[in-house]
């Protein structure tokens, strides 16, 4: 039986949990990794990022590698296109997803703490916020052009376009807000209306549970000063491992 590494919170994670519940795969189970965070956990899996796919204890890294992967040996039902132009739609709207609108809104959230403890206004590079919030802006308006009007990405069916979509737009709606940006202009109408609407779909809404659950247990974590404590005891770990090479 194949693990899939994942966390809750991590939106990669989430695109390649939401692909194996809409294929509807049973013999793949869920771990989150031991050393989690640590060292040791980058000596095995040198990335140092969930995803991971363990096949017997070969590991295969990378969401969008992963999700390849899976719709070879998981033909049916196809997340990819009828056509290859379909297929290369749908790898469109996912890198968008995955570069230009996720990466931006990780950056703001590491700058800003917009998950939880906020960074002081002094501390903030205001001149960087606004640009990485003004990419995230503009990369939502390019995503418009591209989108479906029938409530998925494209197709009118679930792909894999769907499953990177949902957990960008998820972070879009909990990091924007949070640096005082108002993402649902005009200018985005198809995407505000795609975000409503999929968020209905039975796949997408489980994996929005999940992300969910992962920010409310992480700002939980800031509120009681679990993560600066565990930060603590990973750059520890990390400077006697340092010290031992």
């Amino acid at each position: 039986m194949m693990k899939l590494y994942t966390a809750d919170l991590s939106a990669y994670s989430a695109r390649v949990r939401m692909q194996i519940y809409a294929k509807g795969i049973k013999d793949i189970i869920f771990e989150l990794p031991e050393h989690w965070g640590m060292p040791k956990f980058r000596e095995r899996f040198p990335i140092g990022r969930v995803p991971v796919l363990d096949i017997d204890g070969d590991l295969i890294p990378e969401s969008e590698v992963i999700a390849e992967y899976l719709e070879e040996i998981y033909p049916e039902p196809s997340l990819k296109g009828i056509t290859p132009r379909e297929t290369a739609h749908i790898r469109t709207l996912a890198r968008i997803g995955d570069i230009y609108i996720m990466n931006s809104t990780f950056m703001l959230s590491r700058l800003t703490g917009a998950l939880g403890r906020q960074t002081p206004a002094a501390a903030r590079d205001n001149s960087v916020t606004d640009q990485l919030a003004g990419e995230v802006v503009r990369n939502l308006k390019a995503l418009d052009k591209f989108l479906g009007t029938d409530g998925f990405a494209c197709c009118g069916r679930i792909t894999l376009a769907d499953c990177a979509l949902v957990p960008g737009l998820f972070w879009v709606e909990t990091i924007l807000p949070a640096v005082g940006v108002d993402w649902q202009s005009p200018a985005v109408a198809n995407v505000a209306a795609y975000w409503a609407a999929i968020q209905k779909n039975e796949h997408a809404a489980k994996v929005l549970i999940e992300l969910r659950r992962g920010l409310d247990e992480r700002r939980e974590m800031i509120r009681s000063g679990a993560l600066e404590r565990f930060r603590a005891a990973a750059a520890a770990a990390q400077k006697e491992a340092d010290a031992q090479k």
